[in-house]
């Protein structure tokens, strides 16, 4: 149900059209391999990374690679620092934030990620209206609705452009499944739709070829899959959470946006948008498979055939998506009070 050729696409040598895209929070955890990622990435020749502090060393560092990109580092230290790091950009994503310690869910992020990513939702909307936005910064169910109300305020939100980033989850998936059922990781390709935390990530397993196992590693494979972030934030033992890995999911969605700039066909991949699948059920943003194109989310396909056990699943994540999506939208219809 997604894109096929996840390898050779982020990694093509061929020649693509010139793109510029923007990393906010480039001198963080996820940032750096992001960024590093990016510049791999022969589709992006204009790469522009913004960070509170340290993008400038950053930027310098892989300048130093020879593909055909330029890089430059933006900070507040400069005027005009993130303005000049979003205007004319085509893709922006906003990795930016504090990341997961032990104990802490997504949603205990909430209090501080929210107000930074709704202060850079005003900044693009003033300098990059028109640029895809890719949100990295948990809690993605919540911050992603943040972003939309902001650029809703502004008037200028189209949802064909607003992205919320859950690749990890299906990359996750696509390993942990092969780990189970013995087979090439590279050559699973699961489903996962909802949302990007705990119960609301629902991988739908009955879409694999893996649809007859047991039910208690079925049980297993997807609790893991749903608290897999937790398995790294506590093997790093407070200092840090899922960072390489969400580097790699963000590098890989930022090409399939890329692609979809680019005119190719049938790029399909999860992500968390503005959607109109279960909006008569109050909930107007769901993660399922979307079709890139050059105007960004060219069409929201639906999520398919589920088994019982995946109703139940989305049943339960449709309750908890709710409250997430009120309260990134509640966050901001307050702070303007």
């Amino acid at each position: 149900m997604f894109s096929r050729s996840i390898a050779r696409r982020a990694f093509s040598s061929t020649a693509a059209n010139p793109y510029k895209v923007t990393v906010i929070g480039a001198g963080g955890g996820i940032g750096q391999p992001l960024s590093l990622l990016l510049k791999l990435n022969h589709k992006v020749t204009d790469l522009r990374l913004y960070d509170i502090k340290g993008a400038h060393g950053v930027a310098t560092d892989l300048s130093h690679i020879p593909t055909n990109s330029t890089v430059k580092g933006f900070g507040p230290d400069q005027a005009d620092g993130l303005k000049n790091a979003l205007t004319g950009t085509d893709v922006i994503l906003i990795p930016a934030g504090v990341p997961r310690k032990p104990g802490m869910t997504r949603d205990d992020l909430f209090s501080i990620n929210a107000g930074i990513v709704r202060d850079l939702a005003k900044s693009i909307a003033d300098a990059a209206p028109k640029a895809k936005i890719c949100v990295i910064s948990n809690p993605v169910n919540s911050t992603v609705p943040i972003v939309a109300e902001v650029l809703k305020e502004k008037g200028v939100f189209d949802p064909k452009k607003l992205f919320g980033v859950t690749t990890l989850d299906t990359i996750r998936a696509s390993r942990f499944i092969s780990e189970v059922a013995g087979t090439n990781p590279t050559q699973e390709k699961v489903p996962v739709v909802g949302g990007h935390s705990g119960i609301t990530i629902i991988p739908l397993i009955s879409q694999t070829t893996h649809k007859l196992l047991p039910k208690e590693k079925r049980d297993a494979l997807i609790h893991r899959i749903q608290f897999g972030g937790d398995e790294v934030v506590k093997a790093k033992n407070g200092a840090g959470s899922a960072t390489l890995s969400m580097a790699q999911a963000g590098a890989t969605f930022a090409n399939f946006v890329l692609s979809g700039l680019d005119g190719e066909k049938d790029v399909i991949s999860p992500s968390y948008v503005y959607s109109p699948l279960y909006k008569s059920e109050g909930i107007d943003f769901f993660s399922s498979p979307i079709t890139f194109g050059p105007e960004g989310a060219a069409k929201v396909n639906p999520i398919g055939e589920i088994s019982a056990e995946e109703e139940e699943l989305l049943a339960k994540a449709k309750e908890t998506l709710k409250k997430n999506i009120e309260k990134g939208i509640n966050f901001v219809k307050q702070s303007k009070l």
